[in-house]
C-alpha cells in the first residue's frame, strides 16, 4: 500500500489507485502521512481539521474520523488479526507506516539523490530526477484542505519540483542535450517568466544550439519584466551569463558552464 499526495490525496494497492471521498477524513490522511511513522497531536490534528474554528468536543470527533479512515487503510492492506497503520498514541495519533510508502517522501529522497549526481554523474542524475518528476500527478495535496500544514507542504513540495526540473535541465545540458533542454526551459519560461534560473539556463541552451542573438534578446526582456512588475534589476548570475554569452566566451561551451549559482 502506498499513500500519495503529489496530486489528490489517495491511498494505491494493487495497482489501483482509491481515492477519500470525506474531506476531514482525507485532510486527516494527509497531515498524518506528512509526517508517517511520527505522532501527530489531538491539537495539531483538531487546527488542521478546522482551523482553529470552536469544536464541541474535539477528541471525539478525530476519532470518529480515524475510525473511517482505519477503514479505508486497512481495507487495502494484509494485516494481521488485530493490526492496523492507524494508532491511536499517548495524545495524538500515528500513521504506522514506512516514509517510503508516502510519494512526497520517495520524491524528497530521488531529488536529494538526483541533485548530489549532478556533477559527478548526469546521467544518473537525469535517471533520479525523472523518476521523482514522474510520481506526480497534479499539485501537491490538491484535495487535503485549507489547513495550514497541508498548504505550507503544498507550497514546499511545488517550489522543491521547480528546483528538481531546473537540475534536470541542468544534467541534459551538461550531457549535451542542449536540443531538449530548450524545448522544456521555453514551456517553462512561459510558466514562469520571472524565474531568472529558468531565463538564464534556456539563455544558455540557446547560445549552445546557435541562437546566440535569441539568447541575448530573452535577457532583454527578462530585464523589461523584473523592472516592470518587481521594479528589480536582473541578479548577479543573469547579468553574467548576459555578459558571457555577449563576448562569446569560451567557457560556455564546457559543461562545467551549467553549474553556475
Amino acid at each position: 500500500m502506498h499513500i500519495n499526495v503529489l496530486g489528490p490525496v489517495s491511498v494505491a494497492a494493487d495497482g489501483e489507485l482509491h481515492g477519500i471521498q470525506a474531506d476531514k477524513v482525507r485532510a486527516m490522511l494527509a497531515t498524518l502521512a506528512l509526517d508517517a511513522g511520527r505522532a501527530v497531536a489531538h491539537g495539531d490534528l483538531a487546527d488542521e481539521l478546522w482551523a482553529g474554528r470552536p469544536l464541541g468536543n474535539t477528541r471525539n470527533a478525530l476519532q470518529a474520523h480515524a475510525t473511517r479512515l482505519r477503514k479505508v487503510l486497512d481495507g487495502h492492506r494484509p494485516c494481521r488479526r488485530g493490526a492496523t497503520v492507524l494508532r491511536a498514541v499517548r495524545g495524538g495519533y500515528l500513521l504506522d507506516v514506512p516514509p517510503g510508502c508516502v510519494d512526497g517522501d520517495r520524491f524528497l529522497d530521488l531529488a536529494t539523490r538526483g541533485a548530489a549526481a549532478l556533477s559527478v554523474a548526469p546521467e544518473r542524475a537525469i535517471e533520479l530526477l525523472q523518476a521523482a518528476l514522474e510520481l506526480w500527478r497534479g499539485p501537491a495535496l490538491l484535495d487535503a484542505g485549507d489547513g495550514l500544514r497541508c498548504r505550507g507542504a503544498a507550497a514546499l513540495f511545488d517550489e522543491r519540483r521547480l528546483t528538481v526540473r531546473e537540475d534536470l535541465i541542468r544534467a541534459r545540458l551538461t550531457v549535451g542535450d542542449a536540443a531538449r533542454a530548450v524545448a522544456e526551459l521555453r514551456r517553462l519560461v512561459a510558466q514562469h517568466p520571472l524565474r531568472e534560473r529558468f531565463c538564464e539556463l534556456l539563455m544558455l541552451g540557446l547560445y549552445r544550439t546557435g541562437r546566440q542573438a535569441e539568447a541575448l534578446e530573452l535577457f532583454h526582456v527578462t530585464r523589461r519584466r523584473l523592472d516592470e512588475e518587481l521594479g528589480v534589476q536582473p541578479g548577479i548570475v543573469l547579468q553574467r551569463r548576459h555578459t558571457e554569452i555577449l563576448s562569446q566566451d569560451p567557457a560556455l561551451s564546457l559543461s562545467t558552464a551549467t553549474a553556475a549559482t
